[in-house]
């Protein structure tokens, strides 16, 4: 009898398993199928990227044959599609390159390329907040002290490596404009900022022992 019943169970699963297959044949076949496209996507998508990237390269590095061949305004042109392009690597690279060589004389122009770095290309938070310190860097001879700071709100509200930076240029700037007071505060911030630059750090002690000390 606990043969029969073994056997009737036995047969009762075989039959289950049997109607599960045939059931559901489609959802069987199709998984496999998705996974394989879901794969070879994936490694079609990283092949174009790469491809992408080296042809991003070569276009940096000719643009800058280019320039020093004394083209300047195709450099222009070839540096601006880099930074459209939004590359984590070689957009930043094109518009410090612009900016070095003092090709863009529009001042909003070049901040519009900055916006583009900035806020739709998809950096590492330093490297953005770096972007944001040298937008600064290159507004701070011709932006009110609000704006300037406005630029400057993301870093100096936060704890990254470029705080320090950010509070050394406003302490600068603020110096320039003869409001010691103002200048001597950020210093001041920087002296007691824990993670702040070494060097920005020793030069701001030189700063207030110099040319704040009564």
């Amino acid at each position: 009898m606990d043969e029969e019943i073994v056997i009737i169970d036995t047969n009762t699963r075989n039959e289950k398993i049997k109607n599960f297959f045939v059931n559901n044949k489609k959802l069987l076949i199709s998984i496999p199928v998705v996974l394989i496209l879901i794969l070879f996507s994936f490694f079609s998508y990283q092949t174009y990227k790469d491809s992408h990237r080296e042809r991003l390269a070569n276009k940096y590095n000719s643009t800058i044959i280019k320039y020093e061949n004394g083209d300047k305004a195709k450099t222009i042109s070839s540096m601006k599609e880099i930074i459209e392009d939004k590359d984590i690597t070689y957009s930043p690279l094109g518009l410090y390159f612009l900016i070095d060589n003092n090709l863009i004389d529009n001042k909003d122009e070049v901040n519009d390329l900055f916006d583009i770095l900035i806020m739709k290309t998809n950096l590492k938070t330093e490297i953005r907040n770096l972007v944001i310190y040298k937008k600064a860097l290159f507004n701070s001879e011709f932006l009110s002290e609000n704006e300037l700071i406005k630029i400057l709100n993301p870093i100096i509200n936060s704890e990254s490596v470029w705080k320090s930076h950010g509070l050394y240029l406003m302490a600068e700037y603020f110096y320039s404009k003869n409001e010691r007071e103002k200048s001597k505060e950020f210093f001041n911030q920087i002296l007691i900022l824990p993670n702040s630059n070494t060097n920005i750090r020793l030069e701001s002690q030189k700063r207030i022992n110099r040319d704040f000390s009564e």
